[in-house]
């Protein structure tokens, strides 16, 4: 599928090295304030070239809002916005056509689909990325209106992990390139991937993301549960390879005695003293924050010789080629957040639609 959400709809479309991606937005609530000069900052913060320890392929993804949009404001019809590609190379990927590349999507797409867009990877590529980021940009925009808050940081790469968030101030993610609050952290982060990328090698980490001021009751009770969704929308993107919420498998180290999370009266609003269950309960929201974490795997591209296969099953040489990214986790940040914002937009308009 092409398409995510159920009442606040996208599909994305392109592929890495055609013509432009894109993505068209079906259910935003007519009214909406559509903030360009927003929705371009999003996309600023996941596009390549960022920096030393990103890719150097050079994308300004400017986009163009086509239509859904008049005189500032949603009209409720569908909205249309597509981003071009301007710096593909594809020439860097001929090498590769009939050879597939390990812990890639080749072999894969051309099992199921009989063929395969080599160039970047086409459909496969987190180049697709750019568009969820716009969708999600707008999401925010929605969840604005209702105080939702949405952060995610780079809280680990390799075996360099930083505080829990409780003990950061989420303000400063953006004061250097790897998006790590922790600034002492941060810097030996930095060291590593550069470290990394001069061996032409990657490495992995994990972007944690913090969600206040969610109201209570998002999310339902059996198979569309709030943190089921969002595990879905994280594992949706590129590289992800693992998911945990709340107390997550550390969780397993605590007796129930130590786990359950008291609730208490505070000013006439229900809170919980602790909240290991990161802000869900019975798959439903229960105004805590929501926090979890997402696991990022080594890129799979690296500056290296491999040994494959090619389509006909002989052996077969990979070199690596092109632009990639050291360590995906800085550029993830936003992607995170973005997928978050639509599956709260998403739960949000389900919620108003559930009452009379």
């Amino acid at each position: 599928m092409n398409s995510y959400g159920n009442l606040f709809r996208i599909s994305t479309f392109g592929e890495s090295h055609g013509p432009a991606i894109g993505v068209i937005i079906d259910g935003c609530p007519a009214g909406l304030a559509i903030d360009e000069h927003f929705i371009q900052s999003e996309l600023d913060r996941r596009k390549p070239g960022q920096s030393k320890i990103t890719t150097q392929r050079k994308e300004d993804d400017t986009f163009k809002i086509l239509s859904g949009v008049f005189e500032g404001k949603s009209t409720g019809t569908p909205i249309a916005i597509v981003i071009e590609n301007q710096d593909q190379r594809s020439k860097d990927y001929s090498h590769i056509q009939n050879t597939f590349r390990p812990s890639h999507a080749d072999y894969t797409y051309e099992a199921k689909y009989g063929n395969r867009d080599y160039r970047g990877g086409g459909r496969s590529s987190a180049r697709e990325t750019a568009a969820r980021v716009a969708a999600g940009a707008i999401a925010k925009l929605l969840l604005k209106q209702f105080g939702v808050d949405i952060s995610a940081f780079v809280s680990q790469v390799g075996e360099i992990k930083a505080g829990h968030y409780t003990q950061l101030d989420l303000t400063k993610t953006e004061d250097n390139i790897v998006r790590c609050p922790d600034p002492a952290t941060a810097e030996k982060m930095i060291a590593l991937i550069d470290e990394v990328r001069l061996s032409r090698d990657t490495i992995g980490g994990v972007v944690t993301c913090v969600i206040k001021n969610t109201p209570v009751g998002l999310g339902e009770p059996v198979f569309d549960k709030l943190h089921a969704e969002l595990g879905k929308a994280m594992l949706s993107i590129n590289a992800v390879k693992g998911f945990e919420y709340g107390s997550g498998f550390e969780g397993i180290k605590l007796r129930g005695s130590q786990h359950n999370d008291e609730f208490y009266n505070e000013g006439g609003k229900i809170r919980t003293k602790t909240n290991h269950s990161g802000g869900v309960q019975g798959g439903i929201s229960n105004g805590e924050n929501i926090y979890f974490n997402v696991a990022f795997k080594p890129v799979a591209t690296i500056m290296q010789d491999q040994q494959s296969v090619d389509k006909d099953g002989n052996e077969a040489t990979v070199s690596g080629k092109g632009r990639h990214d050291p360590c995906v986790v800085p550029r993830a940040v936003p992607i995170v957040e973005a997928m978050a914002a639509l599956v709260l937009a998403d739960f949000l308009l389900r919620a108003k639609a559930n009452k009379v």
